[in-house]
């Protein structure tokens, strides 16, 4: 085993040991000392690190910062018990984050999409009933997408219906509520899975066609897939609407039927932040995007206000 691998190795057992996951992280780093090596490299310079970073060359700059900060990272642990190693400065590869605008999904384009996962080819005939009932999932609850891949069936109670997420992305766990017709939904797949495929190879919720867990990375392939098929995305492209504009639907929906309801939406925000996970309310505004109609409920409801001070 290599310095650099030895190295990398106690870089993430610390830290995943302080409660940071480093998933992605760990899975960059894993390929810049595997570079790193095939380049006979035993420490990390800032040639070295720009060079694989900036890789491959027609990804987006977004990519090749992310890609650098990671080895930045890793090579500012490593500076401090080694002089040879050099630190990327961090204005290097300028770039400002961008929110990526999010696709508001129509009610017949999730029809559309779940329809068209019930149509996907089959060795067992369990791999339609997984990703449909994971996509109206999504769209029920606002999950997000790695914390439905991860239910275990012992954290789906079908007959309270209620989830229970653990060590979300905040390293916290909660509850989710369902409704009753996303509880029937859940019982119906429960009962393709275990008759389909009644010997799985672990405790998962959602299976594959071969009894496994769902990858994160083939969950969204399948989806640009069935994206591309049901015309959200052009044909060729990678880019487009994503499982995550579900969570933003969602909260908007959510919010959207305050208003209609006539509830003090700001009142009760706090219920949606809990139900979605978010440690401060703060992170829950991230989701809520300005559509036509929250606005006009938004202006709406402010008039009524100035209404009622003025009289």
């Amino acid at each position: 085993m290599s310095a650099l691998q030895t190295a990398l190795d106690e870089y993430l057992g610390l830290h995943r040991a302080l409660g940071f996951k480093l998933d992605m992280h760990g899975w960059m780093l894993q390929r810049f000392v595997q570079f790193a090596e095939r380049q006979g490299a035993s420490y990390i310079t800032t040639e070295l690190a720009l060079q694989w970073a900036t890789q491959p060359a027609r990804a987006q700059p977004c990519r090749w910062a992310t890609r650098l900060g990671v080895v930045r990272r890793f090579a500012q642990y490593l500076s401090a018990s080694d002089p040879r190693v050099t630190v990327p400065p961090p204005d290097l590869l300028r770039y400002r984050y961008q929110r990526a605008k999010p696709h508001i999904y129509r009610d017949e384009q999730i029809k559309d999409l779940i329809a068209a996962a019930r149509q996907l080819h089959s060795a067992h005939g369990l791999r339609p009933h997984t990703y449909a009932t994971l996509y109206a999932l999504y769209a029920a609850t606002g999950m997000r997408t790695a914390e439905a891949l991860q239910l275990d069936r012992n954290d789906v109670d079908l007959i309270q219906g209620v989830l229970t997420i653990r060590h979300t992305k905040f390293g916290k766990s909660r509850y989710v509520p369902l409704h009753p017709s996303t509880r029937r939904a859940l019982q119906r797949y429960a009962q393709h899975r275990d008759r389909l495929c009644p010997y799985p190879t672990g405790p998962s919720f959602f299976l594959s066609d071969s009894g496994t867990r769902l990858s994160n990375q083939v969950a969204q392939k399948t989806f640009v897939k069935l994206s591309r098929r049901t015309g959200l995305r052009k044909k060729g492209h990678s880019r487009g609407p994503r499982l995550l504009d579900l969570r933003h639907r969602f909260a908007i929906q959510t919010l959207l039927t305050w208003y209609r309801r006539g509830l003090d939406v700001e009142r009760e925000l706090p219920k949606l932040a809990t139900y979605l996970g978010h440690v401060e309310i703060t992170d829950t505004y991230w989701y809520l995007t300005a559509t036509p109609q929250l606005l006009r409920h938004a202006l709406n409801r402010l008039e009524r206000t100035q209404r009622r001070r003025r009289s």
